[in-house]
This record gives C-alpha cells, sequence and structure tokens, in this order.
C-alpha cells in the first residue's frame, strides 16, 4: 500500500478558511464540507482539531494584548481584552 502523507496544519488552516468563505451561504453544510477537507489536508483527527482552533487562540490572545496596550489604564485594557 502506498503511504499517505501526513499532511499539514497550516495548509488545512487555509483550505478551511477559503472553504468557508466561499460556501458562507450553506449555513450547516459549509462549514461541515470545510471541516471535511481541512481534516483531510490535516492529516488526522488530532491534527484537524489543533487546525480549528489554533487561529481562534492566537486571535484571542492577539485581541488581549493589542486591547491592553492600546487603552491608557493597562488594568482596564487587560479586562477589555480578556472579554473580547
Amino acid at each position: 500500500m502506498a503511504d499517505r502523507n501526513k499532511g499539514s496544519i497550516i495548509g488545512a488552516i487555509i483550505w478551511m478558511f477559503i472553504i468557508s468563505l466561499l460556501l458562507f451561504w450553506l449555513p450547516l453544510l459549509g462549514p461541515f464540507i470545510a471541516g471535511i477537507v481541512g481534516g483531510n489536508k490535516a492529516g488526522g483527527v488530532v491534527s484537524a482539531i489543533i487546525a480549528v482552533f489554533l487561529p481562534g487562540i492566537i486571535f484571542g490572545c492577539a485581541l488581549f494584548f493589542i486591547a491592553s496596550s492600546l487603552s491608557g489604564l493597562p488594568v482596564i485594557g487587560a479586562i477589555a481584552g480578556a472579554g473580547v
């Protein structure tokens, strides 16, 4: 049997993002198709789960630090960033 490539988490993230943007008009079917394609590109279940949650975690952390650094009061900025 032929060996399958392990896949790429970055490639899976990109595929999921593009397919989600293209199929936004299909409420349940669009994200489902994006998940299937991205999961296949990731190469496994654990890699697919990482590919789904990693962009959200990175974006949330970035918003936290941006909100805390742009406010005049660091404590208020940290609370606002954590709320986002």
